[in-house]
């Protein structure tokens, strides 16, 4: 057998994965064709990565639009490890036993995101089951350091679920990040094989907390499409976010990382996702980011700034009502 160095980092990072059998996705439409990644600014935002040995859901998911972003000097810090105690059927990120927190890894974001000069950073992380508080406390560090070290960037967080731990949820949302990421990935009856360490109404009802919680919050959730979900089934789950208070949603092409994570199903077209985004806005979502590349952190410093005008041009519309 011929030695494979990539196919064997592969199985490393997803042992449980390795029975499954092969699903190759097939050729991508042209509408998904990216640049590579390239450029001075994209090698100076990588050897600031590594400078302060952070890790980025950018790289550990594959996200098609590293070159895009990382040209611009935006990057999605990914903290608490490269490690994740879940095993969803479309993610990249390794799975297995993380090593302890890094205790400095809070200051050291801190330390990039003034270095970068962001004017907003998205801080996602690995689900930690393994910790007492699913590392809620880290959370709040990581804000506090950003907030100390870069006092102008505005902050969004994309954490887990905390396993649904209401006190863990209430201490992370009382360090009032800017916006509050969590996504629902995908429709209820696929979460058994496409997210089965996640449940839905679990997921859902961490985002209505933060607004029962603190309504000046921002709060988004994001779907994937092309894994055999129905329009009705998009339809409703846009109708529970907005039960819930969503206020901005975000729809995007699943693209499957290797042969043996979750197939795509169907190629959604940019037509279908522009009916996504009429959907969407007819329910009332104050945001719709809905595109075959769309992901969760992407523009999302622009779109921050849209969604604050939307709010204001909202409560202005209500006052004069």
């Amino acid at each position: 057998m011929t030695y494979n160095p990539d196919l064997l980092d592969k199985a490393k990072r997803h042992p449980e994965k390795q029975k499954n059998p092969d699903r190759p996705a097939g050729r991508k439409p042209d509408w998904l064709r990216v640049k590579a990644p390239q450029g001075k600014v994209y090698q100076d935002t990588k050897a600031l990565v590594r400078k302060q040995k952070l890790t980025t859901v950018c790289e550990e998911a594959g996200c098609p639009n590293i070159g895009e972003c990382w040209e611009k000097q935006h990057a999605t810090f990914m903290i608490m490890g490269e490690v994740c105690t879940r095993a969803c059927a479309f993610c990249n990120v390794a799975t297995g036993k993380p090593e302890e927190l890094d205790k400095l890894e809070p200051l050291r974001v801190g330390v990039a995101v003034k270095q970068m000069g962001l004017n907003h950073v998205v801080i996602t992380s690995v689900d930690r089951d393994d910790l007492p508080d699913s590392g809620a406390d880290h959370f709040v560090k990581t804000i506090q350091a950003i907030r100390m070290k870069a006092p102008k960037t505005t902050i969004e967080i994309l954490p887990g679920d905390f396993r649904g731990n209401q006190d863990d949820w209430d201490t992370v949302i009382a360090a009032r990040p800017d916006v509050f990421n969590h996504n629902l990935e995908t429709v209820p009856r696929l979460y058994p094989t496409i997210r089965p360490g996640a449940r839905y109404f679990r997921s859902l009802s961490l985002l209505a907390r933060v607004k029962a919680v603190d309504p000046s919050q921002f709060t988004k959730s994001g779907l994937m499409v092309g894994l055999g979900e129905t329009i009705e089934e998009v339809g409703q789950v846009m109708d529970d976010m907005r039960a819930a208070d969503i206020d901005f949603i975000t729809i995007g092409q699943y693209l499957q990382p290797t042969p043996k994570h979750a197939p795509v199903e169907r190629w959604i077209t940019p037509e279908e996702f522009e009916k996504l985004t009429r959907m969407a806005k007819n329910k009332g979502f104050l945001m719709v980011s809905a595109t075959p590349l769309t992901r969760s952190s992407h523009h999302a410093g622009e779109d921050f700034e849209k969604l604050k005008a939307a709010r204001e041009a909202k409560l202005t519309k209500l006052a004069a009502e």
